[in-house]
């Protein structure tokens, strides 16, 4: 067994494979390239993908536009069913109201920019091309 801090028969899970397991990311190399590029937290503190996840610890995991402050409940290596993945950990309230008043603001948003009707064509990128000249 690996490490001395840890109780016999303990279950060891690393951080990406655990990630991966509770469906935050589809593959366990975007866990790990999320870890190693610092959007998964353990305890406010950055960590390695090799990690050792343990039951009651709480993680940061920025996706995107996303954070999710979460407590770990379960360990698993395997990824099974959404239903299961959601019971490995618990979402904190606050975690869960910042993320959807965030979504609010953004629907809001998306709704106050108009889309442009149609695709500029041809014609329209070589004016678009000569205005945005014009300015240098």
């Amino acid at each position: 067994m690996k490490g001395g801090d840890e109780a016999p028969g303990a279950a060891r899970v690393r951080l990406d494979k655990w990630l991966w397991a509770a469906r935050f990311f589809k593959t366990r190399a975007l866990a790990t390239a999320a870890v190693d590029g610092g959007k998964v937290q353990v305890n406010a503190q950055r960590v390695k993908p090799a990690r050792a996840v343990h039951v009651g610890e709480t993680l940061t995991i920025r996706r995107g536009t996303e954070e999710f402050v979460i407590v770990v409940r379960a360990l698993s290596e395997q990824r099974g069913p959404a239903r299961e993945a959601q019971q490995l950990y618990e979402e904190t309230e606050d975690s869960r109201r910042k993320r959807e008043e965030a979504r609010e603001q953004r629907r809001l948003l998306a709704g106050s920019a108009p889309s442009p009707a149609r695709r500029p064509n041809k014609q329209d990128r070589r004016r678009i091309i000569r205005f945005t000249r014009q300015e240098h």
